[in-house]
């Protein structure tokens, strides 16, 4: 393998990859990072892959020599962010050998790495027709939801993002069995498909949970590169693949039938409180301040007359505190109780400058909703308090 590539797309490529690098590899090859180089193509490769989650990038490379090899993902990626950016890069590594030269303008490295035949094979697309996704529906969805799903490894269902689409669009939910985000949008890439390409309006049917961890490097990777192109989707046996421009994200699905959570949403609901959501959002973070060090429980006391809502939090022995916000309220006075952090993170994943509380009873679930974007749902259980 021999060839000259830029400095700042090396690092950057690398910066990607490395996101998906086991710290704790089973084997030592899934510490590093494979390089593929194709003077054909006259391209790099680079691959990150912990056995569960795979990255892989690509970029422009002036490719002598075609070959490939694994480095430590580690050392290679800090040698590379530290050399001189104005300097190209060359890599040099002879057939059959594990030794690899670095070159720049600066001096020369080498480095041992192990042979790309020792690289576990990347679960690449099996199924010959993809499913296309919006890139900025997607995004958008997986900020809404991601946020809400679960950290307990025991629930493993629900450490994922559910994802399903069909005739009406894409829709994001995810839930930790305290509160539920579902988010409903217009898939925009159902484009027709181009000559010669199949087309399957039944392979346009998605229903499947990916890992929160490998939907949050997706999201992150197609922020950072500016997602112009409709994402290609993958599903087969148990592995997901999403593929775009340059690159490509493969996860493993999770196993098992995902809550069936429309069912926890009520069709009707007795009182409602219309409220400025930046308002709300400061009045809980000050009496957070009190709530975090009592059980993070704060109560919500409506009064329909005086058209506010009273916020307060009582934490015993340390000292208490309440605010009041006006409010469009609807039906009977109710006081309710929350985790004060459960209420604040599906807040701050709304954009709307007014949101809506719906609820029925001190113990039912509560949905909150922006006003100007109803295709967002946000669902939390209420505390039960002691009187």
């Amino acid at each position: 393998m021999k060839l000259v590539c830029s400095q700042a797309e090396l690092n950057a490529s690398l910066q990607l990859v490395s996101r998906a690098v086991a710290s704790r590899p089973t084997h030592p090859v899934l510490a590093n990072v494979l390089l593929t180089a194709d003077a054909g193509t006259g391209r790099l490769s680079l691959t990150g892959f912990d056995l569960s989650l795979g990255i892989q990038t690509s970029l422009a490379a002036s490719v002598q020599t075609s070959g490939a090899i694994t480095l430590p993902a580690r050392l290679f990626g800090e040698i590379v962010a530290r050399m001189p950016a104005d300097s190209p890069i060359g890599l040099q590594c002879e057939e059959g050998s594990e030794q690899v030269e670095l070159t720049s303008a600066s001096g020369s490295y080498q480095m041992r790495g192990m042979p790309a035949d020792d690289f576990p094979e990347l679960p690449l697309a099996q199924v010959a027709t993809p499913i296309r996704l919006d890139a900025e529906a997607l995004i958008k969805g997986l900020r809404a939801t991601l946020f809400a799903s679960s950290g307990d490894e025991a629930k493993q269902l629900l450490t994922g993002v559910h994802l399903g689409l069909d005739a009406n669009g894409l829709e994001c939910a995810a839930t930790d069995g305290h509160r539920l985000a579902v988010l409903r949008l217009q898939n925009g890439a159902d484009a027709p498909a181009a000559p010669g390409e199949p087309s399957d309006q039944a392979a346009d049917q998605l229903d499947v949970t990916v890992p929160a961890r490998s939907l949050r490097e997706l999201e992150r990777l197609l922020s950072s590169r500016g997602a112009a192109d409709p994402v290609s989707l993958f599903c087969d046996r148990g592995q997901v693949v999403f593929q775009w421009a340059d690159q490509v994200l493969t996860s493993r699905s999770l196993d098992g039938t995902y809550p069936n959570y429309r069912q926890l949403i009520p069709e009707s609901f007795a009182r409602s409180l219309q409220l400025d959501r930046k308002g709300l959002v400061g009045a809980l973070e000050r009496v957070a301040v009190l709530a975090d060090q009592h059980n993070n429980v704060v109560k919500l006391s409506s009064d329909p007359a005086a058209g506010q809502l009273a916020i307060s939090a009582d934490a015993q022995d340390v000292g208490s505190g309440s605010e009041a916000l006006a409010a469009e309220v609807s039906g009977e006075a109710i006081q309710i109780a929350f985790n004060v952090r459960y209420v604040l993170d599906g807040l701050k994943a709304m954009g709307s400058e007014r949101v809506e509380l719906r609820c029925n009873a001190p113990t039912t679930p509560v949905v909150l909703s922006p006003l100007d974007e109803p295709a967002f749902t946000y669902l939390v259980m209420p505390v039960q308090i002691r009187q």
